[in-house]
Parts: C-alpha cells; sequence; structure tokens
C-alpha cells in the first residue's frame, strides 16, 4: 500500500531528543530483532547529559509510518497502541522505562511463572525464585540442567511483553497527533561483533539507501538460526516485506524526489568487541551520546571525518562529559579491517544477487562505490 501509494511503511522506532535548549529533534530507526531498538526507542539520558538538560520522548518502538509532507520533511506516526519487546535482558539498568511500563495491563509470553503467580526472566531483576513453572509448563528450579549438561532457562529466550505505550514514562505528548513527528535522520543497525565501526553516516541519501539494503546482524536467541551466525536483513524488513526486496529498494530511492530537506541516513553497531571479547563501548543510556552527534550533524553544526564507509565523528565532537572512555578506546572502535570488508562485500553481491533484474541499478553503483573506496583506503 505504502509503494502504491507513495509513502514508507516501516520496521522502525520514533524517538524524540531534547536538547538542553528545548529544541526537540526526532529520529527514526531500523534494527533487526534483539539489537535494543526497544532500549533505544526508551533510553534513559546518562546522568551527565541529563544534568545538562537533556531529555528523551518515545514515540514508538517498533512501526513507521512515514510520508513526505508539504513542507519538504518527512513525516512519522507510530499506528500500534502498545510495545511488544524481548523479555530475557530487560531490567531496570537495561531498559527503566520499559519495567515501569509494564508494572500494570501488560501480557507476557512465554516466561517462568512463580508461585506468587507473579513472572521472571533471565537477567531481568531480582534473583531466580527457588522453584516455578517454566516457559513450557514444567517444574523448575534453578541450576537445572537437560541430558546434554546444558542449563534449562526458565523463559524462552525469545520470551516476550506487550503493554500499553501510554503508561511508559517517557511517552511523547506527539504519539496521537495526527501530524506525527518530522524526522530529522533514520538510522540503521545490527549487531556485529568486530566489522562495523560504532556509527557512520552515509554520504548520499542513495548510499544510506544501500547501506540499509546491505545490513546484517549477527543471530542471537531472538531469531530462530545458528547463533553468530550473520543474518541479511534489509531494513530490518525481510521478514515483513510483502513484494519483491529490489522493488522495495527502488520505492526507497524515489522517495528523494518528494522530499526537499530528506533526514540524513547513518549507520551504527553499538556492539563491538575488542581482542578480548568485550563489549568496547558501553551501550544502554550512554548511546544517546552518538544520538546527540547524529542531530549535530543533521544541523551542521560539528564536522566529521571522511572514510570508505561513510562520514565518522570526530572524538572531541562527541559529549564525553562524566565518561571514562579513552581516545584509544575511541580508536579501536572505528578501525577498518581492510580483509573482513572485502569478506564482507562478497557477501553482500551474493545477497543482493537475489534481487535479480530488480535491484536498482542505484545500489549497484553504491555496491561498486563502496568497493572502489575500500581498495584506496590505505
Amino acid at each position: 500500500m505504502a509503494k502504491k501509494e507513495g509513502w514508507l511503511a516501516e520496521h522502525m522506532l520514533i524517538l524524540g531528543i531534547e536538547k538542553p535548549d528545548g529544541k526537540i529533534e526526532y529520529i527514526s530507526g531500523a534494527f533487526p530483532s534483539a539489537c535494543g531498538k526497544t532500549n533505544l526507542a526508551m533510553i534513559v539520558p546518562p546522568a551527565s547529559l541529563k544534568k545538562k538538560g537533556y531529555r528523551v520522548w518515545t514515540v514508538g518502538d517498533d512501526i513507521a509510518w512515514m510520508r513526505a509532507d508539504s513542507d519538504g520533511a518527512l513525516w512519522a506516526v507510530n499506528p500500534e497502541t502498545g510495545f511488544f519487546g524481548v523479555l530475557p535482558g530487560t531490567n531496570r539498568k537495561t531498559n527503566y522505562n520499559a519495567m515501569m511500563t509494564m508494572k500494570k495491563n501488560t501480557i507476557y509470553t512465554n516466561v517462568l511463572l512463580k508461585p506468587d503467580l507473579t513472572v521472571w526472566w533471565e537477567d531481568g531483576d531480582g534473583p531466580p525464585p527457588r522453584r516455578g513453572i517454566d516457559w513450557l509448563g514444567r517444574p523448575w528450579r534453578p541450576g537445572m540442567k537437560d541430558e546434554n549438561g546444558t542449563p534449562v532457562k526458565g523463559a524462552n529466550p525469545n520470551s516476550r511483553f506487550t503493554a500499553p505505550i501510554s503508561q511508559c514514562p517517557s511517552v511523547s505528548y506527539r504519539t496521537e497527533h495526527p501530524h506525527g513527528v518530522p524526522v530529522s535522520a533514520i538510522i540503521f543497525g545490527g549487531r556485529r561483533s568486530s566489522l562495523a565501526p560504532l556509527v557512520y553516516e552515509s554520504l548520499s541519501w542513495e548510499h544510506g539507501v544501500y547501506l540499509g539494503a546491505t545490513m546484517a546482524s549477527e543471530r542471537t536467541a531472538a531469531q530462530y538460526g545458528k547463533q553468530g551466525e550473520v543474518r541479511r536483513d534489509p531494513m530490518a524488513m525481510l521478514p515483513f516485506c510483502g513484494y519483491n526486496m529490489g522493488e522495495y529498494f527502488k520505492h526507497w530511492i524515489s522517495m528523494k524526489k518528494k522530499m526537499s530537506k530528506h533526514p540524513r541516513i547513518f549507520f551504527v553497531n553499538w556492539f563491538r568487541k575488542d581482542s578480548k571479547g568485550r563489549f568496547i563501548w558501553p551501550g544502554f543510556s550512554d548511546n544517546l551520546r552518538i544520538l546527540a552527534w547524529i542531530l549535530d550533524r543533521t544541523e551542521g553544526k560539528v564536522g566529521a571525518v571522511k572514510t570508505p564507509l561513510g562520514y565518522v565523528p570526530k572524538y572531541e565532537d562527541v559529549d564525553m562529559t562524566g565518561l571514562n572512555f579513552s581516545k584509544k578506546r575511541w580508536e579501536e572502535l572505528f578501525r577498518i579491517n581492510k580483509a573482513e570488508w572485502f569478506r564482507e562485500l562478497s557477501e553482500q553481491k551474493k545477497f543482493l544477487k537475489k534481487m535479480g533484474n530488480a535491484l536498482p541499478p542505484e545500489i549497484r553503483r553504491e555496491l561498486s562505490a563502496f568497493e572502489k573506496r575500500l581498495k584506496q583506503h590505505k
């Protein structure tokens, strides 16, 4: 329907960031499952930025309907009335607003049922109960193992909650506004442990569509398949797009003509690890520092460094107040491994070949241009 009528129906969060001057800018973002989409939609600013006056407003965590309006900008609405988030790993530290949202009027699926008829899941708040009924309806206790010696989880790794958005402490007053919100930036993201830098900005709208078309993520328990395997998921829409993805990319490219001030497109990866397997970037609340830089870029307030991937931030342009994060660690986050990227390019080509003749020539050109930039990179 969106293709026929000339708008975008996307698997995206929408959030507003209120800066110290009181101005609110809006970002939409697409992430495959279990890449922190719901957490980002309800992000709580770190104490140092909160003190400066930063606030975050949640418009939606799952779907964005976006159209180009008469002012030349892209406007987005959230057609849903609630949230649908993954539970394991959700707690007051990782997503305080989600925990407050689900205190009442909430449906839980595939979690552990405690004797007092409340629920529990792995890496949630509090220790596991001494006993309970697991997600398959079997008696459960901590430390149980199956016949292979594998720990038996009380909740399914993809267990979920759904609750009304109106209960979220950070819900935006624009959620029910029929006109929606103007989108300043679009972010695509994935879970890549060594390949992708923390953030980079596309070189153009077409390059941004290419970034979305080739985005991939290492599988987690929330997706069926081998964990750690790289799964291609263009714009996080592969399970939802009702027609040829090549035609879908063509529609995205055509949207540029409808806008005189289109959003800038960025790619983020909160999950890069060091040689010891530890996450380099602290993530969670500190991701707001990167979102703030993204908005500074959309307003032309800061420069950037051009790389084969796109524009990356300078260390001094990201607000590190209250965060002990060295420039050496920063450089590690943005290191480009040419050999690894050439392997990635090979995989991208295989994937895009599946689109056949429906693949837009613009995507082919962006792929070739990236390969050329990568070869020239020192």
